[in-house]
């Protein structure tokens, strides 16, 4: 059973390197000679966006921070992007938010994590670094493959989670997602999420231990994500997902 979200979890512990597994080409930093960034239009925020997006990033709280691509094109278009866009998320976001739990598919991404309170951090600060993190990406891969206009649909969505009983769902969602998507028949064998990661033994920047004392060690961590998503209440936390 998952436990109860603390107002204030234990800190992250940053220890070693980003955590690398064989099935994960994730949280590495494979940045040289990966793609090269230029100019190019900016993402801009589409007429529906809803307002629950322009909620501050406000530092102690947490958030589901997801966001797709344009006409729900692809965002991703082969391995190395994946790589790099995690390897833009550690340096912009890693020093601003603490990471619980990831996804990374072809048109769109998920992501749960809760705000450092780091003394003098702002919210504005914090929605700055995810900013330069997609206007960042978006350039790279407009610069690759010869394309041009905005790569994401709208500025990224982000809900505030505030209720204890959707804080372990969430992350379960987020992780059987590629399979929700039909991409792979179990969300196991989706490379590109922190599932695996999550339960390696290797370092990372995840807040690994938070997430197990949360859902009762390891063998509670792959017991609750086998049982999956029951329910429709947790669609309330999981944004326009419906690619």
């Amino acid at each position: 059973m998952a436990r109860r979200l603390r107002r204030k979890p234990p800190a992250m512990t940053r220890t070693g390197t980003v955590a690398q597994t064989d099935d994960n080409v994730v949280w590495s930093a494979l940045q040289a000679g990966i793609i090269e960034t230029e100019s190019v239009l900016r993402p801009t925020r589409s007429k529906g966006e809803k307002m629950q997006t322009m909620i501050p990033l406000s530092p102690g709280r947490y958030f589901h921070i997801y966001d797709r691509g344009v006409n729900r094109k692809n965002i991703f278009y082969e391995a190395r992007n994946y790589a790099y866009f995690l390897s833009l998320y550690i340096k912009h976001i890693v020093p601003v938010v603490e990471t619980y739990a990831y996804c990374l598919l072809p048109n769109h991404f998920h992501l749960l994590a809760r705000i450092r309170s780091t003394a003098g951090l702002q919210a504005a600060q914090v929605s700055k670094a995810f900013n330069n993190l997609l206007s960042t990406y978006a350039k790279a891969i407009n610069k690759r493959y010869d394309r041009t206009g905005p790569l994401f649909q709208h500025h990224f969505g982000r809900i505030p989670i505030s209720t204890n009983r959707y804080f372990a769902s969430l992350i379960r969602y987020i992780h059987r997602n590629p399979q929700k998507h039909g991409l792979v028949e179990d969300f196991r064998d989706w490379p590109y999420s922190s599932y695996h990661v999550l339960l390696s033994n290797e370092p990372t920047l995840l807040a690994r231990a938070n997430v197990f004392k949360w859902l009762d060690g390891r063998h509670g961590y792959k017991t609750f994500h086998s049982r999956g998503d029951k329910g429709k209440k947790i669609f309330e936390y999981t944004g326009n997902d419906q690619d």
